[in-house]
């Protein structure tokens, strides 16, 4: 769970150092060329990090998934035999 709250915090800085980097560009006093190139060059390694973050998450979601569908199983199989058990036993009478 706290992997998940890290890449969450680590998803939502790079999010927000993304967002003013942008802004900081458009105010800064550069001429609106120069200010769009530079804004696609910075855009780059936050695009890339957000796609690799956004995959971090779909493996560790699917991980999850996985062992929890591995316990669920277990569980009705566990349940099969104990009711197999009560079935098979003698059954006493008062």
């Amino acid at each position: 769970m706290r992997d998940n709250d890290a890449s969450s915090k680590t998803l939502w800085f790079v999010g927000g150092a993304a967002v003013g980097v942008a802004i900081a560009l458009l105010y800064a006093p550069m001429a609106g060329k120069d200010a769009r190139k530079k804004l696609a060059s910075q855009s780059l390694p936050g695009r890339s990090a957000f796609a690799g973050s956004g995959r971090d998450m779909i493996e560790k979601g699917r991980e999850l998934y996985d062992r929890g569908r591995q316990i669920v199983d277990e569980a009705a199989e566990m349940f099969e035999r104990g009711r197999k058990l009560m079935e098979d036993a003698p059954r006493e009478t008062l």
